[in-house]
Protein backbone atom coordinates (compact mmCIF):
# COMPACT_ATOMS: atom_id res chain seq x y z
CA UNK A 1 0.00 0.00 0.00
CA UNK A 2 3.10 2.53 0.41
CA UNK A 3 3.20 2.58 -3.35
CA UNK A 4 -0.86 3.97 -3.77
CA UNK A 5 -0.26 5.86 -0.78
CA UNK A 6 2.56 7.96 -3.09
CA UNK A 7 0.71 7.95 -5.47
CA UNK A 8 -1.95 9.51 -3.94
CA UNK A 9 0.59 12.06 -2.24
CA UNK A 10 2.34 13.11 -5.95
CA UNK A 11 -1.43 13.52 -6.92
CA UNK A 12 -2.24 15.97 -4.03
CA UNK A 13 1.29 17.71 -4.56
CA UNK A 14 0.25 18.22 -8.71
CA UNK A 15 -3.38 19.21 -8.24
CA UNK A 16 -2.20 22.24 -5.28
CA UNK A 17 0.72 23.37 -7.71
CA UNK A 18 -1.55 26.06 -9.76
CA UNK A 19 -2.70 27.80 -6.20
CA UNK A 20 1.10 28.22 -5.13
CA UNK A 21 2.78 28.42 -8.62
CA UNK A 22 1.67 30.98 -11.05
CA UNK A 23 5.02 31.13 -13.82
CA UNK A 24 3.52 29.66 -16.71
CA UNK A 25 7.07 28.02 -17.55
CA UNK A 26 7.11 26.37 -14.63
CA UNK A 27 3.35 25.26 -15.32
CA UNK A 28 4.50 24.38 -18.76
CA UNK A 29 7.29 22.10 -17.58
CA UNK A 30 5.70 20.27 -15.14
CA UNK A 31 2.90 19.09 -18.22
CA UNK A 32 5.78 17.84 -19.90
CA UNK A 33 7.09 16.05 -17.75
CA UNK A 34 3.89 14.04 -16.98
CA UNK A 35 3.16 14.31 -20.78
CA UNK A 36 6.79 12.12 -21.41
CA UNK A 37 5.71 10.13 -17.94
CA UNK A 38 2.42 8.91 -19.48
CA UNK A 39 4.27 7.82 -23.05
CA UNK A 40 6.86 6.13 -20.71
CA UNK A 41 4.06 4.25 -19.02
CA UNK A 42 2.65 3.29 -22.02
CA UNK A 43 5.95 1.79 -22.76
CA UNK A 44 6.62 0.55 -19.66
CA UNK A 45 3.32 -1.90 -19.94
CA UNK A 46 4.65 -3.87 -22.65
CA UNK A 47 8.17 -3.64 -22.81
CA UNK A 48 9.17 -3.19 -18.48
CA UNK A 49 6.35 -5.58 -17.01
CA UNK A 50 5.79 -7.79 -20.78
CA UNK A 51 9.48 -7.90 -22.15
CA UNK A 52 7.91 -7.07 -25.51
CA UNK A 53 10.45 -3.94 -26.64
CA UNK A 54 8.93 -1.75 -29.54
CA UNK A 55 10.67 1.16 -31.37
CA UNK A 56 7.41 2.11 -33.13
CA UNK A 57 5.60 3.21 -29.91
CA UNK A 58 4.80 6.09 -32.68
CA UNK A 59 2.35 3.88 -34.10
CA UNK A 60 0.07 3.97 -31.74
CA UNK A 61 0.30 8.05 -30.79
CA UNK A 62 -0.21 8.93 -34.03
CA UNK A 63 -3.50 7.10 -34.35
CA UNK A 64 -4.75 8.32 -31.28
CA UNK A 65 -3.64 11.89 -32.40
CA UNK A 66 -5.05 11.88 -35.76
CA UNK A 67 -8.22 10.03 -34.57
CA UNK A 68 -9.16 13.18 -32.46
CA UNK A 69 -7.94 15.68 -34.88
CA UNK A 70 -9.58 14.34 -37.52
CA UNK A 71 -12.82 13.90 -35.53
CA UNK A 72 -13.20 16.99 -34.65
CA UNK A 73 -11.92 18.97 -37.85
CA UNK A 74 -13.98 17.00 -40.27
CA UNK A 75 -16.73 15.63 -38.43
CA UNK A 76 -17.27 18.59 -35.97
CA UNK A 77 -17.25 16.18 -32.84
CA UNK A 78 -16.63 17.25 -29.76
CA UNK A 79 -13.26 16.51 -28.10
CA UNK A 80 -14.98 15.34 -25.11
CA UNK A 81 -16.98 12.65 -27.68
CA UNK A 82 -13.71 12.13 -29.73
CA UNK A 83 -11.27 11.27 -26.69
CA UNK A 84 -12.51 7.52 -26.33
CA UNK A 85 -13.24 7.09 -30.03
CA UNK A 86 -9.16 8.14 -30.50
CA UNK A 87 -8.06 6.18 -27.95
CA UNK A 88 -9.88 2.90 -29.35
CA UNK A 89 -8.41 3.46 -32.79
CA UNK A 90 -5.37 3.31 -30.88
CA UNK A 91 -5.93 0.24 -29.29
CA UNK A 92 -7.33 -1.34 -32.02
CA UNK A 93 -4.10 -0.14 -34.08
CA UNK A 94 -2.11 -2.03 -31.19
CA UNK A 95 -4.17 -5.38 -31.34
CA UNK A 96 -3.81 -5.32 -35.60
CA UNK A 97 0.29 -4.86 -35.05
CA UNK A 98 0.16 -7.45 -32.10
CA UNK A 99 -2.11 -9.97 -33.98
CA UNK A 100 0.33 -9.93 -36.73
CA UNK A 101 3.39 -9.97 -34.76
CA UNK A 102 2.39 -12.31 -32.01
CA UNK A 103 0.92 -15.26 -33.85
CA UNK A 104 3.87 -15.57 -35.97
CA UNK A 105 5.98 -15.49 -32.98
CA UNK A 106 7.66 -12.73 -33.48
CA UNK A 107 10.14 -11.41 -30.48
CA UNK A 108 13.55 -9.52 -29.50
CA UNK A 109 14.79 -7.73 -31.93
CA UNK A 110 12.08 -9.09 -34.77
CA UNK A 111 9.67 -7.77 -33.23
CA UNK A 112 11.36 -4.31 -32.66
CA UNK A 113 11.62 -4.19 -36.34
CA UNK A 114 8.45 -4.68 -37.24
CA UNK A 115 7.30 -1.91 -34.79
CA UNK A 116 9.09 0.37 -36.37
CA UNK A 117 8.35 -0.88 -39.98
CA UNK A 118 4.88 -0.21 -38.98
CA UNK A 119 5.04 3.18 -37.85
CA UNK A 120 6.81 3.97 -40.74
CA UNK A 121 4.55 3.28 -43.13
CA UNK A 122 1.84 4.86 -41.08
CA UNK A 123 3.73 7.51 -41.67
CA UNK A 124 3.96 7.61 -45.52
CA UNK A 125 -0.21 7.12 -45.40
CA UNK A 126 -0.62 9.99 -43.26
CA UNK A 127 1.89 11.94 -45.88
CA UNK A 128 -0.35 11.17 -48.69
CA UNK A 129 -4.03 10.76 -47.76
CA UNK A 130 -5.72 14.34 -47.68
CA UNK A 131 -8.05 13.06 -45.12
CA UNK A 132 -4.84 13.52 -42.80
CA UNK A 133 -3.98 16.61 -44.15
CA UNK A 134 -1.02 15.12 -46.35
CA UNK A 135 2.21 16.53 -45.01
CA UNK A 136 0.75 19.82 -44.00
CA UNK A 137 -1.01 18.13 -41.36
CA UNK A 138 -4.04 19.30 -39.54
CA UNK A 139 -4.79 22.63 -37.21
CA UNK A 140 -7.29 22.40 -34.63
CA UNK A 141 -9.65 25.47 -34.22
CA UNK A 142 -9.10 27.81 -31.17
CA UNK A 143 -12.00 27.34 -28.98
CA UNK A 144 -10.85 27.75 -25.48
CA UNK A 145 -13.42 26.29 -23.76
CA UNK A 146 -13.47 23.13 -20.83
CA UNK A 147 -16.23 21.84 -23.33
CA UNK A 148 -13.67 21.53 -25.63
CA UNK A 149 -10.72 20.42 -24.01
CA UNK A 150 -9.21 23.27 -24.58
CA UNK A 151 -8.19 24.62 -21.05
CA UNK A 152 -5.07 27.17 -19.49
CA UNK A 153 -2.08 25.55 -18.57
CA UNK A 154 -3.84 24.59 -14.82
CA UNK A 155 -6.66 22.89 -16.71
CA UNK A 156 -4.32 20.92 -18.83
CA UNK A 157 -1.62 19.68 -15.67
CA UNK A 158 -5.06 18.12 -14.58
CA UNK A 159 -5.62 16.49 -17.68
CA UNK A 160 -2.71 14.98 -18.16
CA UNK A 161 -2.53 14.16 -14.51
CA UNK A 162 -5.80 11.91 -15.32
CA UNK A 163 -3.92 10.03 -17.97
CA UNK A 164 -1.37 9.82 -15.46
CA UNK A 165 -2.69 8.69 -13.01
CA UNK A 166 -4.55 5.32 -15.13
CA UNK A 167 -1.15 4.33 -15.86
CA UNK A 168 -0.06 4.36 -12.27
CA UNK A 169 -2.80 2.71 -11.45
CA UNK A 170 -2.60 -0.15 -14.36
CA UNK A 171 1.59 -0.26 -13.57
CA UNK A 172 0.22 -1.05 -9.91
CA UNK A 173 -2.29 -3.58 -11.01
CA UNK A 174 -0.39 -5.21 -13.04
CA UNK A 175 2.51 -6.02 -10.30
CA UNK A 176 0.24 -7.64 -7.89
CA UNK A 177 -2.85 -9.24 -10.50
CA UNK A 178 -2.62 -12.84 -11.83
CA UNK A 179 -2.70 -10.98 -15.30
CA UNK A 180 0.40 -9.57 -14.40
CA UNK A 181 2.15 -12.56 -12.86
CA UNK A 182 1.38 -14.44 -16.35
CA UNK A 183 2.87 -11.29 -18.15
CA UNK A 184 6.08 -11.87 -16.01
CA UNK A 185 6.06 -15.71 -16.85
CA UNK A 186 5.95 -14.73 -20.82
CA UNK A 187 8.71 -11.85 -20.36
CA UNK A 188 10.85 -14.15 -18.35
CA UNK A 189 10.33 -17.15 -20.58
CA UNK A 190 7.50 -17.76 -23.11
CA UNK A 191 8.25 -21.44 -23.31
CA UNK A 192 7.95 -22.27 -19.71
CA UNK A 193 5.17 -20.03 -19.39
CA UNK A 194 3.20 -22.15 -21.77
CA UNK A 195 4.41 -24.91 -20.48
CA UNK A 196 3.03 -24.15 -17.28
CA UNK A 197 -0.55 -22.91 -18.63
CA UNK A 198 -0.55 -19.57 -19.53
CA UNK A 199 -1.98 -18.98 -23.26
CA UNK A 200 1.12 -16.87 -24.34
CA UNK A 201 -0.67 -15.01 -27.26
CA UNK A 202 -3.29 -13.41 -25.42
CA UNK A 203 -1.46 -12.12 -22.77
CA UNK A 204 0.86 -10.15 -25.32
CA UNK A 205 -2.11 -9.59 -27.19
CA UNK A 206 -3.91 -7.87 -23.75
CA UNK A 207 -0.52 -5.90 -23.19
CA UNK A 208 0.31 -4.04 -26.01
CA UNK A 209 -3.87 -3.05 -26.48
CA UNK A 210 -3.08 -1.66 -22.63
CA UNK A 211 -0.07 0.52 -24.00
CA UNK A 212 -1.93 1.13 -26.95
CA UNK A 213 -4.51 3.12 -25.27
CA UNK A 214 -1.72 4.78 -23.19
CA UNK A 215 0.09 6.15 -25.94
CA UNK A 216 -2.96 6.85 -27.64
CA UNK A 217 -4.38 9.29 -24.94
CA UNK A 218 -1.08 10.49 -24.86
CA UNK A 219 -1.71 11.39 -28.46
CA UNK A 220 -4.59 13.24 -28.05
CA UNK A 221 -3.09 14.78 -25.23
CA UNK A 222 -0.38 16.64 -28.05
CA UNK A 223 -3.06 17.32 -30.48
CA UNK A 224 -5.59 19.34 -27.41
CA UNK A 225 -2.43 21.05 -26.11
CA UNK A 226 -0.51 21.99 -28.96
CA UNK A 227 -3.50 22.19 -31.64
CA UNK A 228 -1.71 20.58 -34.66
CA UNK A 229 -0.34 17.37 -35.82
CA UNK A 230 1.46 16.52 -39.16
CA UNK A 231 2.85 13.09 -40.20
CA UNK A 232 6.35 13.18 -38.86
CA UNK A 233 5.19 14.57 -35.25
CA UNK A 234 2.51 11.81 -35.07
CA UNK A 235 4.48 8.86 -36.51
CA UNK A 236 8.03 9.86 -36.48
CA UNK A 237 10.65 8.54 -34.86
CA UNK A 238 11.20 10.81 -31.55
CA UNK A 239 7.69 10.03 -30.06
CA UNK A 240 8.91 6.58 -29.59
CA UNK A 241 12.32 7.39 -28.57
CA UNK A 242 10.83 9.69 -25.81
CA UNK A 243 8.97 6.72 -24.73
CA UNK A 244 11.30 3.92 -24.19
CA UNK A 245 14.18 6.22 -22.82
CA UNK A 246 12.13 7.78 -19.56
CA UNK A 247 11.31 3.83 -18.23
CA UNK A 248 14.86 2.48 -19.36
CA UNK A 249 16.57 5.51 -17.39
CA UNK A 250 13.95 5.67 -14.59
CA UNK A 251 13.62 1.48 -13.80
CA UNK A 252 11.88 -1.00 -16.15
CA UNK A 253 8.85 -2.94 -14.58
CA UNK A 254 8.27 -0.36 -11.69
CA UNK A 255 5.12 1.96 -11.20
CA UNK A 256 7.40 5.08 -10.38
CA UNK A 257 10.05 4.29 -13.21
CA UNK A 258 8.74 6.01 -16.09
CA UNK A 259 7.86 9.18 -13.40
CA UNK A 260 11.49 9.28 -12.56
CA UNK A 261 12.60 8.93 -15.85
CA UNK A 262 10.85 11.61 -18.00
CA UNK A 263 11.91 14.41 -14.69
CA UNK A 264 15.44 13.37 -14.82
CA UNK A 265 15.14 13.59 -18.98
CA UNK A 266 13.40 16.78 -18.95
CA UNK A 267 15.59 18.75 -16.21
CA UNK A 268 18.83 17.80 -18.49
CA UNK A 269 17.25 19.01 -21.82
CA UNK A 270 16.23 21.94 -19.80
CA UNK A 271 20.13 22.17 -18.06
CA UNK A 272 21.71 21.34 -22.18
CA UNK A 273 19.42 24.01 -23.79
CA UNK A 274 20.65 26.64 -20.89
CA UNK A 275 24.34 25.71 -21.14
CA UNK A 276 24.17 25.57 -25.10
CA UNK A 277 22.02 27.86 -26.25
CA UNK A 278 20.35 26.83 -29.75
CA UNK A 279 23.03 24.65 -30.83
CA UNK A 280 20.95 21.80 -32.32
CA UNK A 281 21.18 18.46 -31.38
CA UNK A 282 23.23 19.32 -27.93
CA UNK A 283 19.94 17.73 -26.14
CA UNK A 284 20.13 14.84 -27.82
CA UNK A 285 23.72 13.98 -27.58
CA UNK A 286 23.12 14.53 -23.74
CA UNK A 287 20.04 11.78 -23.67
CA UNK A 288 22.73 9.42 -25.82
CA UNK A 289 25.21 9.91 -23.01
CA UNK A 290 22.89 9.70 -20.07
CA UNK A 291 21.42 6.33 -21.20
CA UNK A 292 24.90 4.76 -22.47
CA UNK A 293 26.05 5.87 -18.46
CA UNK A 294 22.25 4.43 -17.25
CA UNK A 295 22.84 0.73 -18.89
CA UNK A 296 26.48 1.01 -18.10
CA UNK A 297 26.34 1.79 -14.35
CA UNK A 298 22.69 1.53 -13.35
CA UNK A 299 20.89 -1.51 -15.62
CA UNK A 300 17.93 -1.13 -13.18
CA UNK A 301 17.79 2.77 -13.49
CA UNK A 302 17.19 5.26 -10.62
CA UNK A 303 14.00 3.63 -8.77
CA UNK A 304 16.78 0.66 -8.60
CA UNK A 305 18.90 2.85 -6.76
CA UNK A 306 16.75 3.74 -4.69
CA UNK A 307 15.67 0.06 -3.82
CA UNK A 308 18.81 -0.73 -3.55
CA UNK A 309 19.98 2.81 -0.70
CA UNK A 310 16.51 1.18 0.89
CA UNK A 311 17.84 -2.36 1.47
Amino acid sequence: MRELAAVAAFTIAVVLLPAFVSSGFVLNLAIMVLYSTLLGQAWNLLAGFGGQYSFGHALFFGTGAYASAALQVHLGLNAWIALPLAVACGAASGVLVGALSFRYGLRGSYFALVTLAFAEVFRILANSVPFTGGGVGLLLPLRESAAEMQFGKAGFLYLILAFVLVGFLASWWLKRSRFGAWLAAVRDGEESAAALGVDVFRVKLAAIAMSAVLMAAGGVFYVQYFHYVDPHIAYGPAVSVEALLGPIVGGLGTVFGPLLGAAVLQALGELTRNLAGDVPGVSLIAYGVALVGMVMFLPRGVAGLFARRGA
